[in-house]
């Protein structure tokens, strides 16, 4: 089963795939929470998304409260703060744990692959970027303080597209 195929349920509780979600498009998967010092984060994901989106990307914003409690908001909330804040615009999956015993399967997947210095595993903290091409690799993984703007990310999003 691709990555792509992993049942997801969207903010709003639809449940979904990526594949579905996104279409035939790279994606950028990024936990993401509102409380954090990487928050900030929101508008360069946004902007990535306004950029790349006519090319054939789509970002994807996975909400997490794992990392000291920095995303305890209802869906409804973190709607609200997203759209409000920062004008997301992007897709919102359900609050997830991306680590742990109750770890979703797709960040089971996501988390096999290795960042730029070869390290797999756990997600480190919120904000940390995967980027899955359009038939479902994992292409490459940015940890937390890696911004979305970074060259590293975008050279990796082009050679997605």
């Amino acid at each position: 089963m691709s990555i792509r195929d992993i049942s997801v349920s969207t903010l709003a509780g639809t449940p979904t795939t990526l594949a579905e979600l996104a279409g035939d498009r790279a994606v950028l998967i990024v936990n993401v929470a509102s409380r954090c010092g990487l928050t900030p984060q929101y508008a360069g994901l946004v902007q990535l998304q306004r950029d790349y989106a006519d090319r054939g990307l789509t970002v994807v914003g996975v909400p997490c409260n794992q990392f000291m409690g920095q995303e305890p908001g209802s869906a409804e909330e973190i709607q609200e703060f997203c759209s409000t804040t920062y004008g997301v615009d992007f897709p919102l999956l359900a609050k997830t744990d991306v680590n742990g015993d109750g770890r979703h399967p797709l960040y089971a997947a996501l988390t096999q692959a290795a960042d730029a210095d070869g390290q797999a595993g756990d997600v480190q903290w919120n904000f940390e970027k995967f980027l899955v091409s359009r038939e479902g690799e994992v292409l490459a993984r940015f940890r937390p303080a890696v911004e979305p703007g970074d060259p590293a990310v975008i050279e990796a999003i082009e050679k997605s597209l």
